[in-house]
């Protein structure tokens, strides 16, 4: 079960990074031409959220049960801060994921509380937008010290 889980997380990772820069680059076209709030708007970041849901809920599964790399780091925390494989997977990934959900979820919320075009892609455009940059900064790209393989295989 945790390869297959670790299968699905490492590859959702990339629709959620897609609708990621599908929604700000929709958002930041919203804002330069200065024009109406459409229904794709809408759908853009409501994709990019409920994509990272999944993707984040899939991780609590891998990161409370599952991973031989959290249960290794939780058996010592003091060994775990001074290494940067497990400090990286038990504490920083984490942190920023949960980071990233939050950010996603303000942003969703203030668009639905609004009406002016304008504001919603502002919203969409800095809420989304610093989501996406803390996820690219928490995701374990290759060469990284607990880098690990862009399209992982079962």
């Amino acid at each position: 079960m945790y390869t297959a889980l670790l299968f699905v997380h490492s590859w959702l990772r990339w629709a959620v990074v897609l609708s990621g820069i599908a929604a700000v680059a929709g958002a930041a076209g919203g804002v330069s031409s200065r024009r109406a709030w459409l229904p794709i708007d809408n759908l853009r970041s409501r994709i990019f959220a409920v994509s990272l849901d999944v993707q984040v809920l899939i991780g609590l599964i891998l990161y409370a049960g599952l991973s031989p790399v959290t249960r290794s780091g939780f058996e010592n925390m003091s060994l775990t801060m001074r290494d940067p494989v497990l400090r990286f997977f038990v504490v920083e990934h984490l942190t920023g994921m949960i980071a990233a959900l939050a950010l996603a979820h303000i942003g969703r919320a203030r668009v639905r509380k609004t009406d002016d075009s304008a504001v919603r892609h502002r919203m969409v455009l800095v809420f989304m937008g610093l989501a996406l940059v803390i996820i690219l900064l928490s995701i374990p790209w290759p060469g990284m010290p607990a880098g690990r393989v862009l399209f992982r295989g079962l």
